[in-house]
Order: C-alpha cells, then sequence, then structure tokens
C-alpha cells in the first residue's frame, strides 16, 4: 500500500485540526492521562479562582453578587476591596506562577507524545515526563525572551506616544484629552500595536514545539519558528485564533455565571456544579487539542519546506523509500510493502 505523507488538501486548518485528532484517538488512554494530570486542573483553577479570589479578598462581594443574580434585595453599593490585605497581591501572584508551570508542563509533554505520535511511535508517559527535565530551561528562556521582545515593543510605543504628546506641547500647540479625535487616534494606535503584537504571536506560534523537538533555546526557536510558519501563517492564524477565543469564552463565561451566583444553593448550586464540570472538561479537550494541532502544524510547515520527507527517510530507511517530482509541489513518500 503507499501513503501520502502529507497530502496537498491537507496542509490547511481542517486538515490539521484532523491530523491531530488521529494522533489523539490513536493513543487516547496516554493523551487521557496528561490532560488529567495538566489540563484538567489548569481548565477547572480558571474557572473557579475569579470566585475564590473574591471569597479570599472581598468576602462580600460574593453575597453582593449573588444577591443580584438571584434579584433579592442587593446592597446599595458593592463592596470596596481591600487593598491593604497581603492576600489580595499575594494569591494572583502564586496562582499566575502556578498556572505558568502547569501549562509549561503541559505543552512540554503532549508536545513530545504529539511529535512521536506522529510518525508512529509508541508513546509512553516516562518518556514524556523526563521530556520536562530536558526542556523546562530551555522554555523557561525562550518564554522570556520572546517577553522581553514584546516588553520592549511596548516600551517603545509608549515612548513615542509620549514623546509627540510632548512635543505638541513644546510646539504650543494645546491637545484636548477629552476630546473624540484624541480617542480616534489612541484607539487606531492601540490596534496598531496589538496587530503587531498578534503577528509576532502567529510568527512564533511554533517556537515551544521547536525547543522540544530540536531542543533549541532562547532566540533560536523564534527565528525557527519565524522560518517555518512561511507560506502557511493563515493556518497558523486560523489555529491560534480559534482555540484561543473558544477556550477564553468558554471558562470566561462559565467563571463570571459562577462569580455572580456566589453562595447560591439549592437548584441553583447543582446547575453551576454541572456546568463547572462540562465547561472544565471543554475546556480541557480544546487545549490537548490546540497543542496537538500546533505540533501536526510544525510537522506540516517542514514538509512545505521539503524537510520532512528527508527525516522519514533517514528514519525509516529501510522501509520508506522517497520520490521526487515537480519542485512546486510537495514530496511524496510512499510506504513499500
Amino acid at each position: 500500500m503507499a501513503d501520502l505523507l502529507p497530502h496537498s488538501h491537507a496542509l490547511t486548518f481542517c486538515g490539521v485540526l484532523s491530523e491531530s485528532r488521529r494522533i489523539i484517538n490513536a493513543h487516547s488512554r496516554h493523551f487521557l492521562a496528561l490532560s488529567v494530570f495538566f489540563l484538567l486542573p489548569l481548565s477547572f483553577s480558571l474557572i473557579i479562582y475569579p470566585t475564590l479570589h473574591s471569597a479570599l479578598c472581598r468576602p462580600d462581594s460574593i453575597s453582593f453578587y449573588a444577591s443580584r443574580f438571584l434579584q433579592s434585595d442587593p446592597p446599595r453599593t458593592r463592596p470596596d476591596p481591600d487593598g491593604d490585605s497581603p492576600v489580595f497581591f499575594i494569591l494572583p501572584l502564586v496562582y499566575a506562577l502556578l498556572g505558568f508551570l502547569v501549562h509549561l508542563f503541559a505543552v512540554t509533554a503532549i508536545s513530545y507524545s504529539t511529535f512521536h505520535g506522529f510518525y508512529g511511535r509508541p508513546v509512553k508517559l516516562v518518556s514524556s515526563f523526563k521530556s520536562l527535565l530536558f526542556s523546562f530551561l530551555p522554555m523557561i528562556s525562550t518564554f522570556l525572551v520572546s517577553k522581553l521582545v514584546l516588553f520592549s515593543i511596548a516600551f517603545l510605543f509608549s515612548l513615542l506616544w509620549l514623546s509627540a504628546l510632548k512635543g505638541l506641547e513644546l510646539a504650543g500647540i494645546e491637545v484636548d484629552y477629552d476630546s473624540n479625535y484624541f480617542y480616534a487616534v489612541a484607539i487606531v494606535s492601540a490596534a496598531l500595536v496589538g496587530a503587531v503584537m498578534l503577528w509576532l504571536q502567529v510568527t512564533w506560534v511554533l517556537a515551544p514545539v521547536t525547543v522540544v523537538v530540536e531542543s533549541r533555546w532562547g532566540f533560536g526557536p523564534l527565528m525557527r519558528s519565524a522560518n517555518l510558519v512561511k507560506g502557511m501563517k493563515g493556518v497558523a492564524l486560523s489555529l491560534l485564533l480559534f482555540f484561543n477565543l473558544a477556550i477564553w469564552f468558554l471558562v470566561g463565561s462559565c467563571a463570571t455565571i459562577l462569580l455572580h451566583v456566589g453562595v447560591a444553593r439549592g437548584s441553583w448550586g447543582w446547575a453551576v456544579i454541572l456546568q463547572v464540570v462540562i465547561s472544565a472538561g471543554l475546556a480541557t479537550v480544546l487545549m490537548l487539542q490546540g497543542i496537538a494541532a500546533t505540533v501536526v502544524l510544525f510537522m506540516y510547515c517542514k514538509a512545505f519546506h521539503g524537510e520532512l520527507p528527508f527525516e522519514i527517510a533517514e528514519e525509516f530507511a529501510g522501509d520508506y523509500v522517497s520520490l521526487p517530482f515537480d519542485e512546486k509541489k510537495l514530496p511524496y513518500v510512499v510506504y513499500v510493502t
């Protein structure tokens, strides 16, 4: 039999999703275990954190939200947060750190398993957990470098914005900060910066996979991702927007309802618990699918640039034969039985 890898029509958003779903289904127990270890706790924490934070830092706000949601007699004013409480500052920092680490572990382990599953290799939990040891520091360094670049861009833009305002004042031009014109310029400028940030996120979407698969770190994965994603940015943008918007809409809506219900009891309590469980489960599935799809996109980008067939030929030299043809098309790798 002959197996074409990948088909030209597979280098699309739907093709990437289909291949990632195939890999997950082929190793369903393995990915279920990784999801239970990392993604499910992360999903639950994202949903319940706003309520937990309000309960610990602003206990009266829970009753306020509950009374409004249940249409009882709410307080006339919303209680002010206790900004002097140490928990008000410590809890978000601790939660952000733990959430970042859990997400980093999930991306590393699932990327490692998806990469090996793509080649049809056996995947084991022990090997996936071992990959955390080798990729932890490179992932941290790559993350810090990327955030440093983003921060530098935001800082330079802010500096230019303030310099422009100062220059207008020195020139004797009065700036009306309450005018619609000023608001319009501010919105357009913010949208421009947002577009630049989004473009960088699309360009670097393959950086985490590069760290795990190719053992790069720092600027290396960012540059490698920028080169690989050329010609596939449309697919990368679609994946990035689809999974991020779907996850944050699902988590955000459930967290908002949970926060507003607060201390509701009876049928409301059971309804909220059921919604939290369902939302956390769906968010876990979306996170798993998103990470796996990014790895598949990485492999398809390598195939698009002509790198993947040579790797397959080297690994399975006795089983595969590479058949060259038109340079403008993707190489075919044919399995020989």
